[in-house]
């Protein structure tokens, strides 16, 4: 075992001498019937560095829809909004351009945002939230209709995570028009493979709190192999300022682009 071992860091680590190693590597394997197993990223930092997808969920269905549903409450002027949709200690908000990425971080941050969208009047009439298995557990079509924009439709796809305790961990949303959503165009609510979503990538989600680490051994890790988590990373540590240049340099067309106008 500890030659096999060997082996494998060596032809992980030296690509000089990586056709060497997989060569011992395979006789070894024919001798013993080992062979070398990728680490179970649910297992990263003993779980506390796990992915959103290593949990299963632990609410009924119509919980996380309803979660889903309430959400979309906090910025309808016209929706009787009487709780917040459960947000949790270290939640997240990314939504992908035209829009402005990160544009909240932590529950304290996304309650007072939910404050504030109230002085934004909109409405958002169409909902389609429903549940899924595998995270993201509610995903959601929308369309909102803003006062400030004649009253004009802006259609958004949005996901939610949710850790065991039912709290909203992760929400991401991308324009729902042809060439900014994350699936193929056959793929209407996201299960098929080659979806790019950023809440399966952060580390983190995936352990039963969903909490969030910046400054973690396995987050310094993703972030050092994928850049979209490297930017996640950065705007978190000062979400406000890098959302505020962001809406800066969005230029007077922003919702143009994202809503398809």
């Amino acid at each position: 075992m500890m030659v096999k071992n060997l082996l494998c860091l060596v032809a992980e680590r030296v690509p000089a001498v990586r056709g060497l190693a997989a060569a011992l590597l395979v006789g070894w394997m024919v001798l013993v019937g080992a062979a070398c197993v990728a680490p179970d990223p649910c297992e990263r930092g003993g779980g506390q560095g796990a992915p959103s997808y290593c949990l299963e969920p632990q609410q009924a269905a119509e919980y996380y829809v309803e979660k889903g549903l309430a959400y979309f409450d906090t910025m309808d002027s016209a929706a009787n909004w009487e709780g917040e949709p459960n947000y949790s200690e270290r939640v997240a908000r990314w939504e992908w351009p035209p829009w402005l990425k990160l544009t909240a971080y932590t529950r304290d941050n996304i309650l007072a945002t939910d404050t504030l969208l109230q002085l934004y009047p909109s409405t958002v009439l169409e909902r389609d939230c429903r549940f899924f298995t595998t995270q993201p557990f509610a995903r959601c079509r929308v369309v909102f209709y803003y006062d400030d924009h004649d009253g004009r439709p802006c259609p958004i796809y949005e996901e939610f995570t949710f850790n065991d305790a039912g709290e909203m961990t992760f929400i991401e949303a991308w324009s729902d028009l042809p060439g900014m959503l994350p699936m193929a165009a056959d793929d209407e609510w996201a299960e098929g493979q080659g979806v790019s979503r950023l809440s399966t990538r952060i580390p983190g989600l995936g352990n039963s709190q969903g909490l969030i680490d910046l400054d973690s051994e396995w987050m310094t890790q993703a972030a050092a192999e994928d850049l979209d988590v490297a930017d996640f990373v950065q705007r978190a540590g000062d979400w406000y300022e890098t959302w505020s240049a962001e809406l800066e340099a969005a230029g007077d067309d922003l919702w143009e682009r994202g809503c398809g106008w």
